[in-house]
C-alpha cells in the first residue's frame, strides 16, 4: 500500500526547488540588463567569426581588426527580429560595425549591440538607447 507523504514534506520539497532554481537563474540574470555595460556608447568593426540566433539572445562573435574576438549580444529574439537583423541577414566573414555598451569588465571582450550596420543598412536592437553618433 502507497502512503501519501506528510505535507511538510511537499513544502520542503517546494522550498528546495525554489532555492535551486533561483541559484542556477541568478547568473544569467545578473547578465541580462545594462548594468554590467559602461554608460558610454563605443563603436566596434571586424568581420563575422560566428553567429547563434538562439534564445536567450542573440550573439554574434566579432573579429576585430586587431585580430581580438568580441562576443556581440544581440537584443533578445523579438527585439532582434523586429531590427530586420535575422539569421541569413550576415554571413561568416562580413564586414560589420556595431554601435552598443562594452562590459565594465575590460578584460572581456564583451558587449551588448544597439545598433548593428552591414553595408549601408543599420538594424536598430534598441533604438531608443542611439545617442548621436
Amino acid at each position: 500500500m502507497i502512503r501519501a507523504l506528510p505535507l511538510r514534506y511537499w513544502l520542503f520539497g517546494a522550498a528546495a526547488l525554489a532555492i535551486v532554481a533561483v541559484w542556477t537563474l541568478m547568473p544569467a540574470q545578473a547578465h541580462h540588463g545594462w548594468s554590467w555595460a559602461e554608460a558610454e556608447q563605443s563603436r566596434l568593426t571586424g568581420k563575422v567569426e560566428k553567429i547563434s540566433m538562439a534564445p536567450p539572445h542573440p550573439v554574434l562573435h566579432v573579429k576585430a581588426a586587431d585580430g581580438v574576438l568580441w562576443q556581440i549580444d544581440l537584443g533578445n529574439p523579438t527585439q532582434t527580429e523586429r531590427s530586420g537583423f535575422t539569421d541569413t541577414t550576415a554571413k561568416v566573414g562580413d564586414d560589420i560595425s556595431i554601435l552598443g555598451n562594452r562590459s565594465l569588465d575590460k578584460d572581456k571582450m564583451h558587449m551588448k549591440a544597439v545598433r548593428i550596420t552591414l553595408g549601408d543598412q543599420n538594424y536598430d536592437m534598441y533604438p531608443e538607447r542611439l545617442k548621436a553618433h
